[in-house]
């Protein structure tokens, strides 16, 4: 069994003492997978995430004629260890114009971006699509750089579908507009040094995207390793745990007898500097704006809801970007806020929320994994608040709220109950597929 169509969870009465372990980064592992796909002979990839978006992305792979083993991590259910044969940069497979090989990478924008400029060092041709949310999200700016790069590139609408003609390594120059997405860099970036590319940044500075500066350092940092590559802790889905510390629940309560704190933390926290939202808990507490560009990445997410239970009205600004992800998130966090009975002002790419008493609700998620995770972290506050489609978790971290109910350390401890029946949920049946 799995999710049902609808959950609620308990409020938690006060918090525990627990350090939770969160699966394998998301973007980590997606970049890592194409590195190791060009590498020459095995690579091993430890803690990589095993979600929707990266068993596409490997689907994909195989597709093309990788071999990749895939092995249990006896640490996280939602991890595993994935041992590439990399090709020194060649791609077995390749399809004709009529046949192309044909590839689907769902609604993982890491998957479809990456693969679109990889592809072009084939010698074939390859079909590229997915989902419908995928066909409408962009991918322009990068198509347009592929183009000046001597690559042909079949898309009326330069969007998915589309079907990449392999052209192997082309030395030449690009320029690539990252405003809507800095995936458009990492992409070329990724695939630049087999590709024979220079690729020069428009639209915005390196110091604005740090999704662009981790592909750097990856790229970096997987050229001086062995044969074995350590992928660290996703920090945005470390987020979740700990807002939790920022709720509010039970103040009186926030110590044991012995006067020690009783809060939530993340294990093995990343300290290398390559995902922004490792700097979540700096924060938790801000009251100044906080930026999608400066401040946070995904994880201003869970700070938006958050806001709902700060002593304040509180302000997030730059969130442009949100609007052309999974869904519109800058709508959907204040429609769903609304629906919670809290006062949220749109403002062109800024939200402002006025804290409130939260009313119940059945929360919309719009088939996505981070609106579902973050109303379901403020749910922890509130009763009544209830999540429909809780199983769109499974893109980036199905045990999701199998670790909210896990009892402490390892876990939260609260009580998942089926949304329409009222009947507790435990075991396999929280575990999204």
């Amino acid at each position: 069994m799995s999710l049902p169509p609808i959950i609620s969870i308990d409020p938690l009465r006060r918090l525990p003492e627990a350090q939770i372990v969160v699966p394998g980064s998301k973007s980590i592992t997606n970049r890592a997978l194409i590195l190791a796909a060009q590498a020459n002979g095995k690579s091993r990839l430890e803690g990589a995430l095993w979600s929707d978006d990266t068993q596409v992305m490997v689907a994909c792979l195989q597709r093309l004629g990788y071999e990749i083993e895939i092995l249990a991590d006896a640490s996280e259910p939602s991890n595993r260890t994935l041992i590439v044969e990399g090709r020194a940069g060649q791609i077995p497979e390749g399809g004709t114009l009529d046949e192309p090989v044909d590839l689907f990478v769902g609604n993982a924008g890491t998957a479809a971006r990456f693969l679109l400029a990889f592809l072009c060092l084939g010698a074939g041709c390859y079909r590229l699509h997915g989902v419908d949310r995928m066909h409408e999200r962009p991918q322009a700016a990068l198509v347009h750089a592929l183009r000046q790069l001597g690559y042909r590139i079949d898309s009326p609408e330069d969007k998915l579908p589309l079907v990449i003609h392999g052209g192997g390594r082309r030395e030449a120059t690009c320029q690539v507009d990252i405003s809507e997405s800095s995936q458009f860099a990492s992409a070329l970036l990724l695939a630049s040094e087999h590709g024979g590319w220079s690729v020069e940044f428009t639209g915005r500075s390196l110091e604005q995207s740090p999704y662009v500066k981790m592909t750097q350092e990856l790229i970096r940092q997987f050229g001086r390793c062995d044969d074995s590559f350590q992928i660290e802790p996703d920090a945005s889905s470390g987020s979740y745990f700990w807002a939790c510390n920022a709720l509010g629940i039970d103040e009186s309560a926030k110590t044991d007898s012995s006067g020690s704190e009783l809060d939530v933390s993340v294990k093995n926290w990343p300290v290398s500097g390559w995902q922004i939202d490792a700097e979540f808990p700096r924060y938790l507490n801000c009251d100044d704006p906080l930026s999608r560009d400066r401040h946070l990445g995904d994880s201003i997410m869970t700070s938006i809801v958050l806001a709902a239970r700060a002593p304040e009205k509180r302000s997030f600004v730059d969130l442009g970007r949100l609007r052309v992800q999974e869904c519109e998130r800058v709508k959907a966090l204040r429609t769903e806020l609304g629906r919670c009975g809290i006062v949220v002002e749109e403002v062109a790419d800024t939200l402002i929320v006025e804290p409130g008493i939260l009313q119940p609700a059945l929360i919309e998620t719009y088939d996505d994994h981070r609106i579902a995770m973050c109303f379901s972290v403020l749910a922890l506050s509130a009763s009544g608040i209830r999540i429909k489609d809780p199983s769109c978790v499974k893109k980036t971290f199905p045990t999701f709220y199998q670790k909210l109910a896990t009892p402490a350390p390892n876990g939260l401890g609260v009580t998942v109950r089926d949304g329409e029946t009222g009947a507790k949920l435990a075991g396999d049946d929280l575990v999204a597929r």
